[in-house]
């Protein structure tokens, strides 16, 4: 049923739970899961800012979704990792739709503080933009 699910993941306690449950249905139907990580403008702005040089901010991104990683090893899901740039929610729905992706499991909230006060922008506009089914975790 869902060979293909993306997972939209950004480091937050959120997308670690999001992945439990991105986890377990690739187990079930023995799909494979692109873990998606975005780099928009704000994080870009903070890593030039934080980071010595371009090596610093590859490492400080890796960082962030090095958990994840960690957990899909110990799992022995099939999983590959993609990093996109640009604004979250667009990249996302568009990446679904290229990869054709049957299913789409996303936190409700993220690391931006702004997103705390209401359903996460980003996965209320994926919502609304894909063709497939969406599991929203909370």
């Amino acid at each position: 049923m869902y060979k293909r699910i993306l997972l939209a993941a950004d480091g937050s306690d959120h997308s670690m739970r999001s992945a439990e449950h991105a986890i377990e249905l690739a187990k079930k139907f023995d799909s494979t899961v692109d873990l998606v990580y975005v780099v928009d403008g704000d994080t870009s702005k903070y890593d030039v800012l934080h980071h010595e040089n371009k090596i610093r901010i590859e490492e400080a991104r890796k960082q962030r979704i090095f958990p994840l990683e960690e957990m899909f090893e110990e799992s022995g899901v099939h999983y590959v990792t993609q990093v996109l740039h640009g604004e979250p929610a667009p990249a996302i729905i568009e990446f679904t739709e290229k990869a054709k992706s049957d299913l789409v499991v996303i936190g409700s909230r993220g690391l931006n503080s702004l997103q705390t006060m209401l359903l996460g922008s980003v996965s209320h506009k994926v919502v609304k933009h894909v063709h497939c089914p969406v599991i929203i975790i909370k």
